[in-house]
């Protein structure tokens, strides 16, 4: 709250005596996101189109600390840092949580690709509310639905890793369904249900859901394998990783 006071207002008492925040209140949850870039990493600004994936920043600052740790088992134990470390993020959204959060605390430089006009307006907005981050963060428009990396990587250019927040269902109805089943776990009932995380429907689902998105990744990768070291992206089911180990 004394990095962010917008916070203050969703701080509530909880049940064990402690502070805490609704986590089923949308606003709620970019309040909380926004005071905690602010305050672990220095963000300012940080704002979202309304309806938009606000994502849970523990767990992307997790997936890239792994993917440090990744990198530093082929230099000798140590991780990288500095601007050299050259980071694909697909998909990179209207929150531009990887790149935020990779620059800050590996100082990486970052590439992020995006279908979705408002949602690079939105990043690119994040990006001129803090200094320096223009330089560090790239924003490319991928204009082919149908394609992943292609477009994106041009020739010559090389990556030290990519890194992907796949969308996780297969359709709109799956991404509905989904979120009533959650709600009803909460008690909260399902009617009407919004998703607390907010998505628009490229960010939750695409044809064949995770498992076909990850198979049109790694074979678009096989053409690329000079030019990035290493292909990563964050999986939502243990169901979708024998497939992806076949191929």
């Amino acid at each position: 709250v004394a990095a962010s006071p917008e916070l203050g207002p969703f701080v509530l008492r909880a049940r064990h005596g402690g502070a805490s925040i609704d986590l089923t209140d949308p606003a709620a949850v970019v309040a909380l996101n926004r005071a905690l870039l602010a305050e672990a990493y220095g963000i300012r600004g940080w704002d979202l189109p309304p309806g938009y994936l606000c994502p849970p920043i523990p767990g992307r600052a997790d997936y890239l600390h792994h993917l440090a740790d990744l990198l530093a088992s082929g230099n000798g134990g140590a991780i990288p840092r500095g601007a050299a470390v050259r980071v694909l993020d697909i998909g990179v959204g209207a929150n531009a949580i990887y790149p935020l959060v990779g620059h800050r605390e590996y100082g990486w430089s970052f590439v992020g690709s995006e279908l979705d006009e408002a949602a690079l307006a939105s990043a690119a907005r994040i990006l001129a509310a803090n200094p320096g981050l223009g330089q560090a963060i790239e924003l490319r428009r991928q204009r082919n639905r149908n394609a992943i990396f292609a477009g994106v990587i041009q020739p010559g250019e090389r990556f030290d890793l990519t890194l992907c927040n796949p969308p996780f269902h297969g359709s709109a109805r799956e991404a509905r369904e989904a979120t009533q089943a959650k709600w009803r776990k909460l008690g909260r009932g399902a009617s009407g249900a919004a998703r607390n995380f907010g998505g628009q429907g490229p960010e939750l689902w695409c044809e064949g859901g995770e498992a076909g998105f990850l198979h049109r990744m790694i074979e678009e990768s096989v053409a690329l394998g000079r030019q990035v070291r290493w292909f990563t992206s964050l999986v939502s089911s243990s169901a979708t990783l024998p497939g992806a180990h076949r191929l």
